[in-house]
């Protein structure tokens, strides 16, 4: 028996049995999962491919998709790979290939079919552009979007009246400023076929939406038209609930005639994948596509910074001829956890600098009645004139609005001045969260405990609405979902601090009033979708409870019984905070090396709180975070802007 179970301990799944050369050098290393190699292992085998350098590149390139890279590049691989590991790996001594010759071999490979070819001879599995190494899929989505997108931005909108929108904006927006921004983002949209409204959170994205819808069916109204048909969808369910609820809060108030209220109110959101069509039998093709189009005349996509490169290529190629395409997100925040970056793409230059050409901006100023600082872009390039991101916020101001900003311009001495300000609304811990002791963490502790204690009282006096408020009020944020930086380990450990300063804690049985809830899977039958939060709440017949979310303004509650994929939520990670907001938010923040602490990340988790920050992590984290992007290998912002 004890030989069986010395093998077992030796068995290692990273590792790839067979593999030889270069291949079992670099999967050693810990640069390539054992699935990447068996990958390029197959396809060797397949095609009668011997070259272990080309083996490796194969390796690399199904490698990059796992990570969110588009493209692996031959030629800067040795510096730019990066390790899926917390243990330091020296990558400057591996035996790398020869870049000067690494592609040539590479190129004439019966597994790769040259980039610039617009179809190959033959099917081949990658694709080599100059030294960009594809998948022959993700070469081949990203190379329609560009094509998609360019199409749908050539050219203006039919039809639009401009003295119409003119008088439209002016009373929709008000007393808005010269510079403000959602004038611009309105006009650009009703004016264009395609258009970005990117920004911050509480840049007013959502708002500038629903006024948008509200132009549009103005317009067809003014020639007898029935309102256009609009799709409103993003990639999460609770994503979607969110934007439908939003525009019909914003529906209540806006001074629009009956006919455009009720087109408003009519609205109704999903999710991408249910908007397109999806099919049991493939996880990537859906019912809509190039050759039977979505029948709707606006599209509008809220959080597309999680789209991926895949998902978009979907999309734009079933938005019919002559549709609107309205992206809504924010390039700042994490994206997709699959390949591409696709908003922070196609935003581009953007960020920095708006670009329209002279007829857009000649016709924007029309509809807006005032002037913007755009720059006029090169002849020929139209990509950026629906492009608008949107700098003022209305949300939330002070310090966490400027640290915000420092974060995402990537400014990390002003970040770490702001953090150690002793500002009201932002506190720094420099600390280790996995070492650090009670006093360290205590402010952490007292935020934890007084918005359970709020919970709990409100859940034990039926009060749900109550509840779900006390519950919005604060948020544990992790980076990781495991370890003694992970959301798991923190939520044990706030669970034994309440255990010690609550008395009416009583965590006995599954649904104990005061639990948090958080839904891990979209419930179609009940409208509850993937991240959606709630409470255990005591009901009116004694010893009974039902669980209590938020719908539109309205509490609905549920038996118990009818949830199926639920969790406790007292600490959550950065990654499903996304699209939520928070009155205060601790975040705990990782080590110096974590794999995964980029800016992205950083500004992600200090956009969540709208009133109080915590930020709890040591300088050099800080530091490394902010000045490092998460950069992904991504040709698609070269082909839409060059």
């Amino acid at each position: 028996m004890s030989e069986p179970a010395q093998e077992i301990d030796r068995f290692d799944a990273r590792r790839a049995i067979g593999a030889c050369g270069l291949l079992r050098t670099f999967n050693a290393a810990g640069v390539l999962a054992a699935a990447d190699v068996h990958v390029a292992q197959r396809l060797a085998a397949l095609l009668g491919e011997t070259d272990q350098s080309v083996q490796l590149a194969v390796a690399l390139a199904v490698r990059g998709p796992r990570l969110g890279h588009v493209y692996v590049d031959l030629a800067t691989a040795a510096q730019s790979t990066t390790v899926e590991s917390e243990e330091p790996v020296d990558l400057t001594t591996l035996p790398w290939p020869d870049t000067d010759g690494w592609a040539t071999r590479v190129a004439a490979s019966p597994a790769v079919a040259d980039g610039e070819a617009t179809l190959p001879a033959s099917p081949r599995p990658l694709r080599l552009a100059g030294s960009r190494l594809y998948l022959d899929r993700y070469f081949n989505e990203e190379r329609r979007i560009a094509t998609d997108i360019g199409a749908l931005s050539a050219g203006a909108a039919d039809g639009v009246d401009v003295e119409l929108l003119a008088g439209g904006i002016a009373r929709l927006f008000g007393d808005a400023g010269p510079d403000d921004r959602q004038t611009l983002a309105a006009a650009t949209a009703v004016l264009r076929r395609f258009s970005v409204i990117a920004g911050g959170p509480g840049t007013g994205k959502t708002t500038t939406v629903a006024r948008i819808v509200a132009l549009l069916s103005e317009q067809a109204s003014s020639r007898g038209a029935p309102p256009p048909l609009v799709a409103l969808a993003a990639p999460t369910g609770k994503a979607a609930a969110r934007l439908q609820e939003a525009i019909g809060e914003q529906a209540a108030v806006l001074r629009v005639d009956d006919t455009t209220r009720a087109a408003l109110l009519a609205l109704s959101a999903s999710t991408l994948h249910r908007l397109l069509g999806w099919r049991p039998d493939s996880s990537n093709r859906f019912r809509h596509h190039r050759g039977n189009r979505l029948p709707h005349d606006v599209v509008i996509v809220d959080e597309t910074s999680m789209v991926s490169l895949s998902l978009m290529s979907r999309l734009v190629e079933a938005v019919r001829p002559g549709a609107r395409l309205i992206l809504v997100g924010d390039p700042g925040q994490l994206t997709s956890i699959e390949a591409g970056a696709v908003l922070g793409d196609i935003v581009g230059p953007a960020r920095e600098t708006l670009s329209f050409s002279a007829a857009t901006i000649t016709a924007a100023q029309a509809a807006t009645r005032r002037t913007f600082p755009v720059a006029v872009a090169p002849a020929g390039q139209t990509i950026g004139d629906g492009i608008v991101v949107l700098d003022r916020v209305h949300r939330f101001g002070g310090t966490i609005a400027a640290l915000a900003t420092a974060i995402s311009t990537a400014d990390p001495d002003a970040a770490l001045e702001l953090l150690a300000s002793g500002a009201a609304d932002v506190t720094w811990l420099p600390v280790d969260v996995a070492g650090a002791n009670a006093p360290q963490v205590a402010v952490i502790r007292e935020h934890a405990v007084g918005s359970a204690r709020a919970v709990i009282a409100a859940a034990q006096a039926g009060d749900a609405a109550a509840a779900l408020r006390a519950l919005g009020a604060f948020r544990v944020l992790c980076a990781h979902r495991r370890g003694p930086y992970g959301a798991a380990h923190w939520m044990a450990t706030i669970i034994r601090w309440l255990a010690h300063d609550i008395d009416a804690f009583d965590p006995a049985g599954e649904w104990y009033v005061g639990r948090p809830l958080m839904v891990t899977e979209n419930d179609y039958s009940l409208k509850l979708y993937n991240g959606d939060t709630g409470v255990v709440v005591a009901t009116e017949h004694g010893g009974q409870v039902s669980a209590a979310f938020e719908r539109q303004g309205q509490v609905v509650r549920f038996s118990p019984t009818r949830l199926a994929a639920i969790d406790t939520v007292y600490a959550m990670t950065i990654h499903k905070s996304q699209g939520s907001q928070f009155g205060a938010a601790a975040v705990l923040l990782p080590p110096v090396g974590s794999p995964i602490l980029t800016r992205e990340l950083l500004y992600t988790a200090a956009t969540r709180a709208s009133r109080r920050l915590i930020v709890a992590g040591s300088e050099a984290t800080i530091r490394q975070a902010i000045e490092r992007p998460a950069a992904r290998a991504s040709a698609l912002g070269e082909r839409l802007w060059m």
